[in-house]
């Protein structure tokens, strides 16, 4: 099976950076969004390059000792991943993962600038190890200009391949992507898929609630539902946020879902099943949509009437 070497970039602009430190950092007791976390593991993980203290204070001192200016949609950091193949870490030491993600650090470090990174480090704690690299988009005469750094689609185009030459000349195995200018599509983050599973399985156990409710229990079973729901639909608040600028990419899911089906049983190729994986992604948006749907009203209504209230204490 193809095995690649895997860079992505997500740019955050005026949102704090303390959610992202946190799941970086592993600050939580718990990741109930993100159940590949097996926090038992969560020893072996380590930094390339550790902070300095806060995120945001570290991002915010970097911006006023260049001297710029920023605007509500300015980008002030980029987040990004570095990972490969799952097949790729099998039967690799912990030394030789080490290394791997030390050469993967050591090209964004020529590229942005060790000055500029906020934090890099490497989970080991889920799936598949990973490089989580945060940086400043500072330029060398001391702008903040993510468009500049990492550009257009072109230019995009061009860090994959930069990338992946500059990782192949030590793992020759390593083979390029199919790019997002083919596709025509954006990426759609790991954590999202996650997030969506993690938000259909506590729909449905919300689902089950909601049918075993009768005209002896409807009381107690409506509160049970509720105390549900309260949880769940902040969730669903900003899971259904993140989700608008992926919104072409789902719409084409389900449309192509039905031929990937067919092929798929007589192919193995890596981008046949990331393909599938974006049309379990649609699967998952559906039993939410149908949870929404079939909430009886008075429930909902009072949902509402709680988190409205809950805001103007």
């Amino acid at each position: 099976m193809a095995q690649h070497a895997i860079l992505r970039f997500e740019k955050h602009k005026g949102n704090p950076a303390r959610p992202l430190e946190a799941h970086h950092e592993r600050q939580k007791e718990q990741y109930a969004s993100n159940p590949d976390i097996d926090t038992s593991r969560s020893k072996y993980n380590f930094h390339i390059i550790k902070p300095e203290g806060r995120y945001y204070h570290f991002i915010q001192n970097r911006i006023e000792q260049a001297g710029c200016r920023t605007r509500k949609d300015s980008t002030r950091f980029v987040d990004t991943l570095i990972t490969a193949s799952p097949e790729f870490f099998k039967k690799k030491s912990p030394k030789e993962i080490q290394a791997f993600f030390q050469r993967a650090a050591d090209f964004l470090i020529e590229r942005v600038g060790k000055e500029n990174i906020v934090s890099a480090v490497v989970h080991m704690d889920e799936k598949t190890p990973h490089l989580h690299l945060t940086f400043v988009p500072l330029t060398q005469d001391n702008r903040l200009c993510a468009k500049e750094i990492l550009g257009n689609r072109a230019n995009l185009t061009k860090w994959q391949d930069d990338f992946h030459a500059y990782m192949v000349e030590k793992y020759t195995d390593l083979e390029r992507g199919e790019s997002a200018s083919k596709t025509g599509r954006k990426h759609i983050p790991t954590r999202l898929f996650k997030q969506a599973v993690s938000l259909s399985k506590q729909a449905r156990a919300i689902e089950v609630t909601l049918d075993s409710i009768n005209p002896l229990n409807a009381g107690k079973k409506k509160e049970e539902a509720l105390a549900m729901l309260k949880k769940w639909f902040p969730q669903m608040d900003n899971f259904s946020g993140q989700l608008k600028k992926y919104k072409v990419t789902i719409n084409g899911l389900l449309e192509e879902n039905q031929q990937l089906e067919a092929r798929a049983k007589a192919s193995e190729s890596g981008k046949m099943q990331d393909r599938m994986e974006r049309a379990k992604l649609e699967s998952e948006l559906h039993n939410i949509q149908r949870l929404v749907e079939r909430i009886p009203p008075e429930v909902l209504a009072e949902l509402k009437r709680q988190q409205h209230c809950r805001k103007e204490r």
